[in-house]
């Protein structure tokens, strides 16, 4: 069964989008337009809930390769750009500045 977002949900994820890419913004290119991506660090086979996501352009996100983009490569990704939770991190400062 899939569960509707709450009105919370949806606006925290709206906020979080609004953001831009995260790794864009860390490398000093702000407005990037974003996807919403679900942390998978510690989830097991479960999805990260709403509030535990990060904002990635299409190119960090899917579509830049191996070691661009995170679901080409995770390790890869990480190595370069920081981990899921150290993004996270950064965005929970970003909302709560």
């Amino acid at each position: 069964m899939i569960k509707n977002k709450t009105k919370a949900e949806r606006e925290h994820l709206s906020e979080v989008a609004a953001l831009g890419c995260i790794v864009c913004r860390n490398a000093g290119h702000h407005d990037t337009p974003a996807e919403i991506h679900h942390i998978r660090a510690g989830q097991g086979l479960k999805r990260a809930s709403h509030y535990e996501t990060i904002p990635l352009c299409p190119y960090h996100h899917r579509t830049g390769g191996y070691g661009v983009a995170l679901h080409a490569g995770r390790i890869a990704f990480e190595k370069m750009h920081g981990s899921e939770r150290e993004l996270l991190a950064t965005v929970g400062g970003l909302l709560d500045a």
